[in-house]
């Protein structure tokens, strides 16, 4: 009998993000007030950094041969925040460019990027964004209360 993914304790632990300059990433998730867990450099070839975001389970890796991806490429990394416009506000506060607050409209069918806070109360649906100095995006998503199964 296998085990089910629930029983193997699968989770989500690290994102690699591409950044083009190590250094400057630090100072920028630094900023932000995200945990350094760990930085370490093996050689001229090798250095990983990790952050943590503030409450969060999984972390972010960049460094020198950590990724193959192109620095700026990693975009959608949802970040979860239970009130969209004081994490908003926070990260202006640091001096992060965040969008103001949108959401989509699906009524064409297609996803459109509606300016203002939606009328259903936000749940899932507010969101902002703001990018780091390398232009890796991450929207901000409003979750004040998760849906079953969560």
């Amino acid at each position: 009998m296998s085990d089910t993914p629930e029983e193997l304790g699968i989770k989500l632990e690290v994102v690699a993000i591409p950044v083009a300059d190590v250094d400057r990433a630090v100072s920028f998730y630094r900023s932000l007030g995200w945990r350094l867990d760990n930085d370490f450099e093996v050689g001229p070839e090798f250095r990983a950094v990790q952050f943590t975001p503030p409450g969060s389970e999984c972390s972010i890796h960049f460094g020198r041969g950590v990724t193959t991806l192109a620095p700026g490429s990693v975009q959608g990394t949802y970040l979860v925040v239970s009130d969209i416009n004081r994490a908003r506000a926070d990260l202006v506060s640091k001096g992060v460019e965040v969008s103001e607050v949108f959401h989509n409209s699906y009524d064409t069918g297609v996803p459109e990027r509606v300016d203002g806070y939606p009328a259903d109360g936000g749940n899932y649906s507010a969101l902002a964004s703001f990018s780091d100095p390398d232009g890796n995006g991450w929207p901000l998503q409003e979750v004040r209360k998760r849906l079953p199964g969560r």
